[in-house]
């Protein structure tokens, strides 16, 4: 597994988790509204503090994104290119992360748009600089009592959402995943600590040191943007064992897509995962 080193120290704690009973909640994106006030506004207004978002075909103009890209200073393992800008863009499909950062809502999100000239390019999408201009439809597991804040990073310099500590309930699983962890094993001994069996994934987006899927395909550049297109865990000879289909932007905003090779995929930056635990008996 390919792995990047951080500029600052590493804390013994990997995984940083919290779980809470979740909702789920349909509503459109609101034209006119910046991508930021469309995603938080209707969460925020049924009292939610934090959740998992996905959405799909609306129309984003102005457009403004970043590509993962190298760091220029080393005070970074990675930083961001750009930022660049499309007169337009349709989402395909994207996840955010929905927090708060500096006090206000805010949402992380990484995406696959199509440009104006057909071009097909996946990246970190800036909310609060693109504007909704036809509404798309989107999903979120919420949770009221798991606030998802903004906060230093000491070992990657960034600051990046974290589940704030607090008193617990059965449900939702919102984690954050530190740099060069394997994404798969990382899920994996978050179920073993908390004795789940079967989940399923909700949302979650990250970046990864490039990635290597099951069909011998891999993104060889050393930083990604990346979105789980879908992710399950389920209980083979008694362990908790993960798999996940990925959409990966690499630092062209190329997109790639499949099937993840367990333990040869390590966390870049950050990843953030809601983890939803499956009971006997149902499906998800």
């Amino acid at each position: 597994m390919l792995r990047l080193t951080q500029p600052g120290p590493a804390p013994p704690q990997r995984i940083v988790a919290r779980a809470g009973k979740a909702e789920e909640m349909e509503f459109a994106l609101a034209a006119g509204q910046s991508l930021n006030a469309a995603l938080t506004g209707p969460l925020v207004l049924a009292g939610f503090r934090s959740g998992a978002a996905v959405f799909e075909g609306a129309v984003l103009a102005p457009f403004r994104y970043y590509l993962p890209g190298p760091s220029a200073d080393g005070a970074h393992a990675a930083w961001f290119a750009g930022p660049h800008e499309a007169a337009f863009a349709r989402v395909e499909t994207a996840n955010a992360t929905f927090g708060w950062r500096d006090g206000a809502p805010y949402v992380h999100c990484h995406a696959v748009w199509i440009e104006p000239d057909g071009t097909r390019r996946g990246g970190h999408i800036i909310p609060e600089d693109s504007e909704v201009r036809d509404a798309g439809a989107a999903r979120a597991w919420a949770l009221h009592d798991v606030t998802v804040s903004a906060a230093y990073d000491e070992e990657s310099n960034f600051t990046l959402f974290v589940p704030d500590a607090g008193p617990e309930a059965a449900g939702l699983i919102a984690a954050r995943i530190r740099p060069n962890e394997d994404l798969c094993a990382a899920i994996e001994s978050l179920c073993r600590a908390r004795s789940i069996a079967a989940a399923v994934i909700r949302g979650s987006l990250g970046s990864l040191v490039g990635a290597r899927f099951t069909d011998g395909s891999a993104v060889t550049d050393h930083a990604t943007e990346v979105l789980i297109r879908r992710g399950a865990v389920r209980e083979v000879d008694g362990a908790p064992r993960a798999e996940i289909a990925l959409i990966v932007a690499d630092m062209r905003g190329q997109v790639h897509e499949g099937v993840l090779v367990r333990g040869e995929n390590g966390v870049c930056i950050t990843f953030e995962l809601f983890l939803e635990p499956i009971q006997p008996g149902k499906s998800s």
